[in-house]
């Protein structure tokens, strides 16, 4: 079973707004067994979307589309649908009853064009919008399923979670599909692909492996597909521990298992410590990950960026002197930072960073890339040193992380 997803909408093509629907539907077709043969975003006009729907009828079984149901004159996908079922537009009295009912919830006044949102296709099976008033349409013709949602996410995932998927499902016969991710890193994709060569020779056929690099990390994706269910689960248990076995020494979780921040603030929470991060390089990005866990006021104290020497010298208490003999990108002014930052916020664990993100070198001497990390635990201060290379991103990205994974280890 395979489907097409479509988004209309300029706004998407302009760049004006990022197609996170797409991968929201991708990702829960993907759990039913459904696979995804294509997205495609297209611009609001009549004959791309008629085109791209008939190219698409030639190819999959299922076709999503989202956007263009607003009450506006450039929303125009239901009129687009009507005509291209040979239908036509019908009053739904329950939709209009329920428009009604969202605006007074709102205490607000309805115009005439948001009633008219209920004028919905006679073919179509109508899929009820709770959170607004564009309703979802279903349509089935040659073994072709057509479905057009609402654009805006919190209404397209509901009816897509309420309404389509247990349709599909009840409708289609699906197969199963599986996938488990081990997140590895400080080895890069070629070199885990030598590692693994042979043994990815040999998997089963219903078992495929997938390398998904990112900054300073690399996902190892088992996927697998099969219609017996108890069959796939062997297989995948089967393949995922010989896989974890084979790279258990730069294995840094799975996938569906905490993220690292968050493996942090369990550590931290179980011993009753604190933290706190000096930013310079990485600009506040560290102290970001870990409060986006909810619960980190527990453990997590502030954060000061010192973007500026003056910063580092008034806030953090560097030394003038150790900046003049060694520079602000140093082992030891990341050192003085990371301590000095722990006294200041009373702190059992501190981190520091300061380096060349790019794309200048700024005033020091140190090539763009270079990040000294420091990581002032109750015991003792570590500072390591790293060149991440270019560009900027991938510097604080690569730091963020790898200041996290040292202080996990420091912790544990």
């Amino acid at each position: 079973m395979q489907a097409e997803i479509i988004t209309i909408g300029d706004e998407i093509l302009i760049g004006q707004i990022l197609d996170s629907n797409s991968k929201f539907i991708a990702e829960e077709l993907n759990k039913i067994g459904v696979s995804v043969y294509q997205i495609t975003s297209i611009q609001d006009d009549k004959t791309h979307i008629l085109k791209t729907i008939r190219q698409a009828e030639e190819n999959v079984d299922i076709i999503i589309l989202t956007g263009g149901l607003g009450p506006t004159k450039d929303d125009i996908t239901k009129h687009t649908l009507t005509k291209y079922f040979k239908d036509e537009l019908t009053m739904h009295n329950d939709i209009q009853e329920h428009i009604k009912m969202l605006f007074a919830k709102v205490n607000y006044q309805y115009t005439e064009l948001d009633l008219q949102q209920a004028m919905l296709p006679k073919k179509a099976t109508i899929l009820k919008n709770h959170l607004g008033t564009a309703s979802g349409m279903w349509f089935s013709r040659n073994n072709k399923t057509i479905i057009s949602l609402p654009g805006v996410p919190n209404e397209m995932k509901g009816l897509l979670k309420y309404g389509v998927l247990p349709k599909i499902q009840k409708e289609f016969r699906l197969p199963f599909i599986l996938h488990k991710t081990i997140i590895t890193y400080g080895m890069g994709e070629s070199k885990i692909a030598k590692r693994l060569e042979s043994w990815e020779d040999n998997l089963p056929s219903e078992i495929k492996l997938a390398y998904l690099p990112s900054y300073g990390k690399t996902r190892l994706r088992l996927s697998g597909k099969d219609d017996n269910k108890d069959k796939l689960n062997s297989l995948m248990e089967n393949c995922y521990q010989e896989l974890s076995s084979l790279v258990e020494d730069i294995t840094l979780g799975e996938e569906n298992s905490s993220s690292i921040e968050e493996t942090i603030g369990k550590l931290l929470t179980t011993k009753k410590q604190t933290l706190a991060t000096a930013e310079s390089c990485t600009g506040g990005n560290i102290a970001k990950l870990i409060t986006s866990v909810a619960g980190s006021s527990k453990y997590f104290i502030g954060s000061i960026v010192s973007y500026n020497s003056r910063i580092k010298i008034e806030f953090l208490k560097v030394k003038q002197k150790t900046i003049t003999e060694h520079s602000v990108v140093s082992e030891e002014v990341a050192k003085e930072m990371a301590e000095n930052l722990k006294e200041i916020y009373k702190t059992d664990y501190a981190i520091a960073t300061t380096g060349n993100a790019g794309p200048t070198k700024d005033k020091t001497d140190k090539s763009v890339g270079t990040v000294y990390i420091a990581i002032a635990t109750p015991k003792e201060t570590m500072v390591k040193f790293y060149n991440f290379g270019q560009p900027r991103e991938k510097v604080i990205e690569k730091t963020s992380l790898k200041a996290l994974e040292l202080l996990q280890k420091m912790i544990s």
